[in-house]
């Protein structure tokens, strides 16, 4: 969706990591790996790992506070909580219901999306459009996820790459001086649900003693059909948010890509015509954070001055479903 003058801008952005690092020589002494097999294919150090008494509404509320913070903000002023997460604490209710208690928000809509890595994406878009109709005016978007506890740690294609973390951003009605969503596009391809998924714990496949002998609760995943389509959709749904918003790549300040994978990342850049340079990327240090990784980015870019006022950044991520998109954002 795009638009000739931006409805909501960002208005503050945080983050948060466990403490706990856990690094891929770690790994290798109880799965068969070793470092420099987990850096060659996916660029990732290390990741963060929650501790045993966190839970994904414990890091989503860290990172919110921090977005209210930089955005000048109180919860009392939100209008709407959007949580992007596959690993909420409850598979009923929505983590995003627990957020707003603990955040001490007022009886606002709070909701979760299921997009898995894009999530962070959809709560963005779909903030823009309530923003934009004038239905609400400030919205907390929240991508979370503690994958540490649906890993198959055995399964040296799944739990390498991924770690648990949390990144939030707070949207507003844009100023009238250009900066502000400028464009977003959401897809979703069905026909690969069974490349990436949770198989079992679902009304499809309840849990069984059989079902978590075999690990079926855990992240499933077929690779190579994930890289194959991640590289051509990033590209395509990246140049239909500049196509949306009348900008070219090299209008691109900075790219924050989902952090998946640095041979996928490399492969858009090039498609792209954008050198690697104007990436903004930690996958070295968090590896795979699924919803949470395009706003922990987006956060550290920002603070570390990188990313300025008035920059504008394209953002993608492809995730389970599946599902991938993009957005066009002026700083």
């Amino acid at each position: 969706m795009g638009s000739e003058r931006p409805g909501s801008q960002i208005l503050g952005t945080g983050a948060y990591a466990p403490e706990k690092v856990l690094t891929n020589h770690d790994l290798a002494r109880t799965v068969d790996t070793s470092d420099e097999w987990i850096r060659e294919r996916t660029g990732i150090r290390e990741r963060r790992i929650a501790r045993d008494d966190e839970t994904a509404s414990d890091m989503a509320v860290a990172a919110a506070k921090r977005a209210l913070e930089a955005a000048g903000l109180t919860a009392r002023d939100l209008d709407m909580i959007i949580v992007g997460t596959v690993t909420g604490d409850l598979p009923m209710p929505a983590c995003a219901a627990i957020v707003q208690h603990k955040l001490g928000a007022s009886n606002i809509p709070a909701f979760d999306i299921s997009a898995a890595c894009a999530g962070f994406l959809y709560g963005l878009s779909i903030s823009d459009q309530f923003i934009r109709t004038g239905a609400h005016k400030r919205i907390l978007v929240v991508g979370v996820e503690l994958l540490s506890r649906v890993l198959n740690w055995q399964d040296r294609v799944t739990c390498v790459l991924f770690g648990d973390g949390a990144g939030a951003a707070v949207l507003g009605p844009a100023a009238d001086d250009g900066r502000g969503v400028l464009s977003t596009r959401l897809y979703t391809d069905s026909s690969l649900v069974e490349s990436l998924c949770i198989p079992a714990g679902g009304s499809r496949e309840p849990l069984t003693a059989e079902g978590l002998e075999k690990h079926r609760d855990k992240v499933f995943m077929v690779g190579s059909d994930i890289f194959k389509i991640a590289v051509k959709n990033l590209t395509s749904a990246s140049r239909a948010a500049l196509e949306d918003g009348k900008l070219t790549a090299s209008d691109v300040k900075w790219v924050v890509p989902h952090q998946a994978n640095l041979r996928i990342i490399a492969q858009v850049a090039m498609r792209l015509d954008i050198p690697l340079t104007r990436f903004v990327l930690n996958i070295e240090r968090y590896g795979n954070t699924s919803s949470a990784s395009i706003p922990i980015a987006l956060d550290e870019g920002i603070r570390d001055g990188r990313i300025q006022k008035g920059d504008t950044v394209l953002m993608c991520a492809l995730g389970a479903g599946i599902s991938w998109g993009s957005a066009l954002v002026r700083i």
